[in-house]
């Protein structure tokens, strides 16, 4: 197994922080993003960039992040307690998007590397990430697309993957306490160390590289579709899921916040505005109804 390369990793993570900033801002045509850079007590730092207030995007959130430090963080050792005492160093781009208009979905992505090491034991080192959609008003053909563009990427790396990091990515994806998906998936993988480096760095290269061609034609498609107050207040209605699946259940959230990092990038994938409504149920025979009997049930798009 040839050994990883941090410094590689790193360079494709800046690049692609740069290059998703700079085709979401095209796209928008209005607003670009802020940068940030901060640094981190316990060693480390990132550069948070976050666009807001534009033509198409409410707000979109792209961090870049590499930390370290001498122990790893509870929520990366629960399920692997051999790897607790470690020393660690982590590093990765993750991205939220929240547009204004209903019809188009939120989505989020992120891909990343972690290292554990202690004197006279080999490093343990693995690669994870995905993608995944959140509509509030399905469309099959944008269902459809987003699924392909999935399959596609992974069918390099073997007939299984796609499959497998599907049903990773609806598994992980649900909201227990509702007992819901989140949205309608995508890719999710994680601890992927074989059967070697060149092998999962090129397959997270690949994931990273296909989020735009999964999302941005949906964006096109979907962007000139007028809406209302209605459209919106189910929109924020919903956006509620989000926040609750990533406050209750996402371990991305958890290991930043464990692990001292800058609070204001990792809840940067909250969306501005969000309702609840208590015991809410949709009208029958609605589009609000449609979401739930038609998009969120896990199904095989393609």
């Amino acid at each position: 197994m040839n050994a990883p390369n941090l410094a590689l990793v790193k360079q494709f993570l800046l690049t692609l922080q740069e290059t998703i900033c700079q085709q979401l801002a095209q796209a928008d045509g209005k607003a670009n993003f802020e940068e940030e850079s901060w640094q981190r007590e316990g060693g480390g730092g990132g550069r948070s960039r976050v666009l807001r207030g534009g033509a198409i995007f409410e707000q979109a959130g792209v961090n870049f992040s590499h930390v370290h430090g001498d122990r790893m963080p509870a929520s990366a050792t629960a399920h692997r307690p051999e790897l607790a005492g470690r020393s660690f160093e982590a590093m990765g781009v993750s991205l939220v998007i929240h547009p204004e208009s209903p019809y188009l979905p939120t989505s989020h992505a992120n891909v990343r590397f972690f290292i554990a090491e202690k004197p006279g034991a080999d490093p343990v080192w693995w690669f994870g990430g995905g993608f995944d959609m959140t509509p509030y008003y399905g469309f099959t053909e944008d269902a459809v697309h987003w699924h392909q563009t999935a399959s596609d990427l992974c069918q390099p790396f073997g007939e299984d993957v796609y499959p497998r990091y599907k049903k990773w990515c609806d598994d992980y994806f649900f909201i227990k306490h509702r007992n819901e998906q989140r949205g309608i998936g995508g890719l999710f993988f994680d601890d992927l160390n074989t059967p070697d480096f060149d092998y999962c760095f090129r397959f997270t290269r690949a994931v990273g590289e296909g989020f735009l061609k999964a999302y941005l034609p949906i964006i096109e498609r979907r962007k000139a579709l007028t809406w209302g107050q209605r459209e919106r207040d189910f929109q924020l209605y919903r956006r509620g899921r989000y926040v609750e699946f990533n406050l209750v259940w996402d371990r991305g959230t958890l290991f930043g916040l464990q692990t001292g990092g800058r609070t204001e990038s990792i809840l940067m994938s909250m969306p501005p505005l969000v309702r609840w409504e208590y015991n809410y149920a949709p009208e029958p025979g609605t589009p609000e109804a449609a979401l739930y009997s038609d998009f969120l049930p896990v199904k095989a798009w393609i």
